[in-house]
């Protein structure tokens, strides 16, 4: 009799996650140079943009832990706007329902998760900051078994931040591999990080000309 559990209680930590999908980190330093390659420049529009929006979640974070409603509302939204993600040729789904079934099939996860999809290939998760001190990487467990949920042939890239961390995973389901960026922060003072995150983004979505070196 095929076992039914939820996806956050399955999947607590990376170990349960390497294990019950066969996952591994790749130790091939070519599997993910897309956060490395030539990126999309940025106008200054966009700059005066991002700027506000890195002042905008200082002024938030003062009042401490910030909800990932809020997280939502004044920072990944806009976000989305700036890109122009939310109109053709892109399309983005919030809040999808995911089943992830184990390969002996006697187990099937299933679960829920407040993340927006952007054409299959980008999911954006958002993560809310209960305490100080919460880290990114506490999500890669289950937005892993998420980026294994999707099916893809191709590989899938997933954004995890709790709106102050920003940090990229690219998943080869096929591969049974994956890999991560760098830590992306707003909590620097000299350089806005989000110039980056977007930069990044756009260049896993084909959008904009690369700089040329």
């Amino acid at each position: 009799m095929t076992q039914t559990v939820g996806i956050n209680k399955a999947i607590t930590n990376l170990y349960e996650a390497h294990e019950k999908f066969g996952l591994t980190p790749t130790t091939d330093s070519h599997f993910f140079t897309e956060w490395l390659e030539e990126f999309p420049k940025l106008s200054s529009t966009e700059k005066q943009v991002l700027d506000r929006l890195k002042n905008r979640y200082r002024y938030y974070e003062a009042d401490g832990a910030i909800t990932e409603g809020t997280v939502n509302f004044i920072m990944v939204s806009p976000l989305l706007e700036l890109l122009g993600l939310c109109d053709p040729p892109f399309k983005i789904r919030s809040e999808k329902f995911v089943q992830v079934e184990i390969e002996n099939g006697d187990t099937t996860l299933r679960g829920l998760i407040d993340v927006l999809v952007v054409q299959n290939k980008l999911w954006l998760v958002l993560i809310e900051s209960k305490r100080y001190g919460f880290s990114v990487m506490q999500a890669l467990p289950q937005t892993l078994a998420y980026l294994m949920g999707s099916n893809s042939q191709q590989p899938v890239f997933g954004l995890m931040t709790t709106g102050e961390d920003f940090l990229f995973v690219k998943l080869d389901s096929q591969q049974k591999q994956y890999d991560l960026s760098d830590k992306f922060t707003l909590s620097t003072r000299r350089d806005n990080q989000l110039y980056t995150v977007v930069q990044i983004i756009k260049r896993l979505l084909g959008i904009g000309t690369p700089t040329i070196a």
